[in-house]
């Protein structure tokens, strides 16, 4: 096999497979309501088929990453995207929610394994400085996914069932399985299987770690900041706490110095946290404003905020472009200000707010977005050497997972008690300056181009 074939090949498959997680993500979303009448369940209870998953994922995608480093992204990923569309046909089978709970914690296990690996492999067979195309292309595949998973699963749902929504993904998490096992998608040369042991008593921290702030943070919108929370929090620091002691001490630490060192590798990750907690922070509370303020329909609220996934997809291909000719830390430093310009933009939102504005404001979310998300994911992976390039991965998903969580909890923290059309405005200017916090962040990227 060429390496051009092998870089096809490999483009391939980590676009499918990002791209069935995106799917699978908004199917459920419009599943849910469907899910729960048909199998008699609580709301809470259909809220864990959402938060097992998070949980999951959020406690072990670094410790995947580096998974893959050892043993190889090829094997990782074969393995997680065959659990992952094994685990979808069981939930469209399952007999009662307690099932469907549960064999979503196992999927959220299969997509810790599947994500990092798919920039691990990209990064193997690319050139560090040939990444930026590749991850704008998997970009463009999730934005699409993701617009295309609630009218997909609306349509589904309605015509077959909520069922038919979990094997959609079935056939092509097999077909990129079997591809990556037959055709053998290439694997890092710096893969260790015998090499230094693994990390577990770190991995078991950070997991713990992060998998209780997430769980406390997916808590906030509906039990509030009650005794729980704060002990959530603060467990979860803890915990944090420990994990970072120990990697001063061990031999052989789950984060390796060379990521943690990196002058570009800690400030794009702050970079992607801020843009995550903007975004959907911003998203969260413009959809309630759509809805609640302006009384549209879901469908009607979905069409004024389509001009975010519009940008995002136009944005991502051209962001490498932008990045060559300008260098990555003044291209991410735009992406940045575009999201915290959007977001002053929705504090403006009134009831009187002109269609024109409103997709002008998501535009620019979705521009800022889009260029941030590949090009500092572009930065990340490509500081990593090779046999890093999991846990360089595994953070760049955590980032990106935690993110939304933070965004959504703080703006609801920020909204309670009041009503919206009064607290819109203060809410969105507090995750303007998140974004714009990010900026600065930015600024301090090693690349000076």
């Amino acid at each position: 096999m060429t390496p051009a074939s092998r870089q096809r090949l490999t483009l391939a498959g980590s676009i499918l497979g990002a791209s069935i997680v995106a799917l699978d993500g908004t199917l459920l979303t419009v599943a849910q309501p469907s899910l729960q009448r048909d199998l008699h369940a609580s709301l809470a209870a259909v809220q864990w088929t959402s938060t097992a998953y998070l949980v999951t994922v959020a406690a072990l995608l670094v410790f995947a990453g580096r998974l893959g480093d050892r043993y190889g992204h090829r094997r990782v990923f074969a393995v997680g995207v065959l659990g992952f569309g094994a685990t979808s046909a069981a939930i469209g089978l399952a007999p009662g929610i307690g099932w469907v709970i549960g064999l979503r914690a196992a999927q959220g296990v299969a997509g810790a394994l599947l994500q990092p690996a798919t920039l691990g492999l990209l990064r193997a067979v690319y050139p560090a400085d040939l990444l930026g195309r590749p991850i704008a292309l998997r970009t463009v595949a999730i934005g699409l996914s993701a617009a295309a998973g609630p009218v997909v699963g609306g349509a589904l749902t309605s015509a077959l069932g909520w069922r038919s929504v979990f094997f959609l993904t079935v056939l092509p998490a097999a077909a990129a399985g079997v591809s990556a096992l037959l055709v053998r998608l290439p694997q890092p040369s710096a893969a260790r299987p015998d090499g230094p042991g693994l990390d577990l008593p770190g991995a078991a921290l950070l997991g713990a770690a992060l998998a209780g702030l997430v769980f406390t943070l997916v808590g906030i919108p509906d039990r509030g900041w009650t005794a729980g929370t704060w002990l959530g929090l603060a467990a979860s620091t803890a915990l944090g706490a420990a994990f970072l002691r120990h990697e001063r001490r061990t031999a052989h630490p789950l984060l390796p110095p060379r990521i943690v060192g990196s002058p570009t590798v800690a400030p794009a990750l702050g970079v992607l946290l801020a843009a995550s907690t903007a975004l959907f922070g911003t998203l969260f509370l413009g959809t309630y404003f759509l809805q609640d303020v302006l009384a549209l329909d879901p469908l009607g609220s979905a069409l004024r905020a389509l001009p975010l996934a519009v940008a995002m997809v136009a944005a991502a291909p051209a962001a490498p472009v932008l990045a060559r000719r300008h260098g990555t830390r003044r291209t991410v430093v735009a992406g940045m200000a575009a999201i915290t310009l959007g977001a002053l933009g929705a504090a403006g939102f009134g009831p009187a707010t002109p269609a024109v504005a409103i997709g002008a404001t998501f535009l620019l979310l979705g521009a800022g977005f889009g260029t941030v998300m590949v090009t500092a994911t572009a930065a990340i992976v490509r500081s990593a050497p090779v046999g890093e390039a999991g846990v360089a991965g595994g953070l760049q998903q955590t980032a990106l997972n935690v993110g939304p969580a933070v965004g959504v909890a703080a703006a609801t923290t920020l909204t309670a008690g009041r009503p919206l059309v009064d607290a819109l405005g203060p809410a969105l200017c507090v995750l303007a300056a998140t974004a714009a916090a990010g900026t600065l962040l930015a600024t301090r990227l090693g690349s000076a181009r």
